[in-house]
């Protein structure tokens, strides 16, 4: 059943996008790739007293439990809450990031979830406060590498705790197969995608990332979070491959591709509010398996309800631009998606067309090295 929200581009209440012709929308990419832009598809600016999309930031020097708690209150109280996006009853989907699975040795000396993990405080607190906002089924989802990776990352015992139903997005169940979600008009590289029903079924899907750099796509934040959407056997270019090889193309593809397949994933399944986890994460890469990774503590929490603003706000914490050109810092290796995003009507990126609360971006600014 879709609902209201998955109509418009984050939140209930909001139009969605005008749609374009896929030919117009190509024939604008040809043209800003060749420092053009084709005045017809370029976004407008909000016009004066239009009210701006806010994303909210919050100091949190450790994953204390009281202490997240105390400052995610503070931080989704100073956006207005949750009252506007989960109503009463509501089914409420919250995407984690467990990339990789529990064969992948992290860091010495470091965990997983201190370092490249969204770490399980984080969702209890934020699961406890969809909770508060009414919401009736709650979700976890992932499409694990392994099943072992819910335990070991301290997702089970929170899903047990708040009464929530762990759903590997590698299979159908409980269903009896996967639905085919269609992207829309203007899609990049996929027309549609295998997704388990569930997120289909869901009325609010909350995307909580960790605030990292990607090797492949510059940044991993809400938006890039939803690779892990789809089944693995699905979207490889060979068996053997334990990654979506498709989704990167041939070598030669990869900085065209998958910045393209994350714009298509945010169309297919949009996100309804983000959350960011940048308390304990890393720089130069995603995960242990990238040689340049190095664990830092930034100490922030970003969330917001317009996932693409909720990006760019992040992305600029880490010391970035993001509105950056293709294969600058920190995208060296790939088109910036957060560009894409932006010409095809899911948000802002320009930091002068968010409003942000809380904490500055210049108070809580951490450089980060690219991967």
């Amino acid at each position: 059943m879709s609902s209201d929200r998955e109509l418009g581009c984050c939140q209930r209440g909001q139009r969605s996008p005008q749609s374009i012709s896929r030919r117009d929308f190509l024939q604008a990419v040809g043209a800003l790739a060749a420092g053009l832009l084709v005045a017809g598809c370029q976004p407008k600016r909000p016009a004066e007293g239009a009210t701006l999309p806010q994303v909210a930031i919050a100091r949190v020097v450790n994953y204390d439990r009281a202490l997240v708690r105390k400052r995610m209150q503070a931080l989704f109280d100073s956006i207005g809450g949750l009252k506007d996006v989960i109503r009463s009853g509501d089914r409420v989907a919250i995407k984690v990031n467990l990339t990789g699975g529990t064969s992948v040795k992290p860091l010495p000396g470091v965990s997983a979830i201190e370092s490249y993990i969204t770490h399980p405080e984080v969702v209890r607190v934020l699961g406890e406060m969809v909770r508060d906002a009414g919401a009736g089924k709650l979700y976890f989802v992932e499409a694990v590498y392994e099943q072992e990776s819910w335990r070991a990352w301290g997702c089970e015992e929170v899903a047990k705790a708040l009464d929530a139903t762990l759903v590997d997005l590698n299979s159908p169940q409980p269903y009896p197969d996967f639905m085919l979600k269609s992207v829309g008009e203007g899609w990049f590289i996929y027309k549609d995608f295998f997704f388990n029903r569930i997120l289909e079924e869901i009325d609010v899907f909350i995307s909580v990332a960790k605030m990292k750099c990607h090797y492949s796509a510059g940044v991993t934040l809400a938006m890039k979070n939803l690779v892990g959407l789809v089944p693995l056997k699905n979207y490889r270019l060979e068996a053997a491959h334990t990654y979506r090889s498709a989704f990167h193309g041939a070598s030669s593809e990869t900085g065209t591709r998958l910045p393209r397949v994350i714009v298509d994933l945010n169309r297919a399944r949009p996100i309804h509010f983000a959350l960011i986890d940048g308390i304990k994460t890393t720089d130069g890469g995603e995960g242990p398996w990238i040689q340049t990774m190095a664990v830092v503590a930034p100490g922030v929490l970003i969330a917001g309800k317009n996932p693409l603003a909720t990006d760019a706000v992040a992305t600029a914490v880490m010391g970035f631009d993001p509105t950056a050109a293709p294969m600058t810092v920190p995208f060296v290796r790939s088109d910036n998606h957060l560009n894409l995003a932006r010409e095809l009507g899911l948000g802002t990126n320009r930091l002068e067309e968010i409003k942000v609360v809380g904490a500055s971006i210049e108070d809580v600014r951490y450089r980060f090295k690219p991967a």
